[in-house]
C-alpha cells in the first residue's frame, strides 16, 4: 500500500474508532473490564465500622491513636490484542474482508483502552508469531498499531491458535485482558492451551466471519481456493444437497467452538463482515458488567 493511501486509511480509521470509543464505548468498557485489585491509596483516622484488619500499626504507633489503610480499585490494565494475520481473513464477499474488519474493531478496543489510561500491545500471529508490539500507552502508538494492521504482510498463510495463545502465556507475566481476534479456521487443536492461557489472563474471543462460510449461493458451478494451503476444487452451488451440507458443517464447527469457549471460561462474540459491529460489541461488553 502507498504510504498516502495508508495514511489516509489509517486517519479514516482512527476518526470513525476514537468517535466510538468515546461517546459509546468508553463507560461500558471501564464496567466491563476490571482493574487488577484494589491499591493502597492514604491512611486515615480510624472510624466507627472501619474493619480492624486495615490498621496500620506503625501509623498507630507513631501518632498513639488508631489509622488504617484505604484502598481504591486499581482502575489500570494492560490489553492485548491477539490479531490473526494469516491468509483466510483475506476472504471477503459483502462489504470488505474479515481483515479489514478486524482493524476496526481492534481500533476500537486500542482507543477504548486509552481512554482509561490502559497500556494496549499487539501479537500478529499465522502458524507463528509475526510480529510482537509491547504494551504502551498514547496516542502515538495506537496510530503505529493502527498502520501495521492494516499494511503487515505475514511470512506464513497458515494458521496455529494454540501457539499465539500459549506465547501470551509466556511473555505476559501479569494478568491482562487479551482479545482474540480471528475467523478460528485452524486444523490444530487448541483447547488446553486457552484453558491454560484463560486461568491466568482475562481472555475474550471475538470471531470474524464472512456470510459465505455460513451460507452458499446459488450461482452454478464455482472455482473455490483455500486461502492458507493453496489448493483448488470446483463445486456446483445449484445442488441443494451440497448447500445444506456446507450450512451443517458450518453449524456444527460453531457449536464445537462455542462448547471450546465455555469449557476454558472464555467470554466470546461472533461477528459476520456485514453485521453492525458497533451492537455486537455493547452486547459483548454488557454481558460482563
Amino acid at each position: 500500500m502507498e504510504t498516502a493511501d495508508l495514511l489516509k486509511k489509517v486517519r479514516k480509521i482512527e476518526i470513525k474508532t476514537r468517535g466510538l470509543s468515546q461517546n459509546i464505548f468508553a463507560g461500558q468498557y471501564h464496567t466491563a473490564f476490571k482493574g487488577r485489585g484494589m491499591a493502597f491509596a492514604e491512611v486515615r483516622e480510624y472510624q466507627y465500622g472501619d474493619d480492624v484488619r486495615d490498621i496500620d500499626w506503625n501509623v498507630t504507633a507513631r501518632f498513639h491513636r488508631p489509622y488504617v489503610k484505604v484502598f481504591e480499585e486499581e482502575r489500570e490494565l494492560t490489553v492485548m490484542l491477539l490479531v490473526d494475520v494469516s491468509g483466510s481473513l483475506d476472504f471477503g464477499t459483502i462489504k470488505q474482508t474479515k481483515r479489514d474488519l478486524v482493524a476496526e474493531i481492534a481500533a476500537t478496543i486500542a482507543f477504548s483502552a486509552i481512554q482509561n489510561n490502559d497500556k494496549i500491545g499487539v501479537v500478529f500471529f499465522s502458524d507463528h508469531i509475526e510480529k510482537y508490539i509491547p504494551p504502551k500507552k498514547g496516542r502515538k502508538h495506537i496510530l503505529y498499531i493502527i498502520r501495521e494492521m492494516l499494511d503487515f504482510k505475514p511470512e506464513s498463510k497458515r494458521t496455529d491458535v494454540g501457539m499465539a495463545v500459549e506465547f501470551l502465556t509466556r511473555v505476559m507475566k501479569r494478568r491482562c485482558t487479551a482479545f482474540l481476534l480471528s475467523d478460528f479456521y485452524t486444523r490444530l487443536s487448541f483447547d488446553n492451551a486457552l484453558t491454560i492461557c484463560s486461568r491466568k489472563h482475562d481472555i475474550v474471543a471475538i470471531q470474524i466471519y464472512d456470510p459465505r462460510a455460513k451460507e452458499l449461493p446459488n450461482v452454478g458451478m464455482i472455482k473455490i481456493q483455500d486461502a492458507e494451503t493453496g489448493h483448488e476444487m470446483i463445486i456446483d452451488t445449484s445442488s441443494k444437497k451440497l448447500r445444506r451440507a456446507h450450512t451443517a458443517y458450518w453449524m456444527k464447527r460453531q457449536a464445537d467452538l462455542r462448547q471450546l469457549f465455555n469449557k476454558s471460561s472464555v467470554d466470546n462474540v461472533s461477528i459476520a463482515t456485514n453485521d453492525d459491529y458497533v451492537k455486537a460489541l455493547m452486547m459483548l461488553f454488557a454481558m460482563r458488567s
